[in-house]
């Protein structure tokens, strides 16, 4: 092998490499960000596939079905109680803000938030 094509041999690793190194660090950093999906039923009981729970303080969506009777509004603020459900169990939501005009009991909703403990969900988004 000559001398040049060997120089564009280790160009080519060398680049390989940094692509490599520059995909695994872009991958490590959005991990925190990454929001899981749940349902009710696997946030009580673990997905299926691994049974793993989900951490307390981790972020997430949970979709599920607004419990009929258990939408509580604060009359002094924008404060909203409710609870998800599925087949498998149900979980409670606090939101502070302006619900969707979709949003009513019975209706299928996605919550972003944050686990706190238990079976309680910090929605910062619905």
């Amino acid at each position: 092998m000559n001398l040049r094509r060997k120089n564009r041999l280790w160009v080519v690793c060398a680049v390989l490499a940094g692509l490599a190194l520059t995909t695994a660090l872009v991958l490590y950093a959005l991990r925190a960000n990454i929001d899981l999906f749940y349902t009710p039923g696997e946030i009580l009981y673990g997905k299926r596939e691994t049974q793993q729970l989900p951490a307390a303080g981790q972020r997430l969506r949970v979709g599920g079905m607004v419990m009929p009777g258990s939408v509580r509004r604060d009359p002094d603020s924008l404060k909203v109680n409710f609870s998800l459900y599925d087949a498998e169990g149900s979980v409670t939501v606090s939101y502070e803000g302006i619900l969707p005009d979709l949003f009513r009991e019975g209706q299928g909703v996605v919550v972003q938030g944050t686990l706190e403990k238990g079976n309680h969900v910090l929605a910062h988004e619905v």
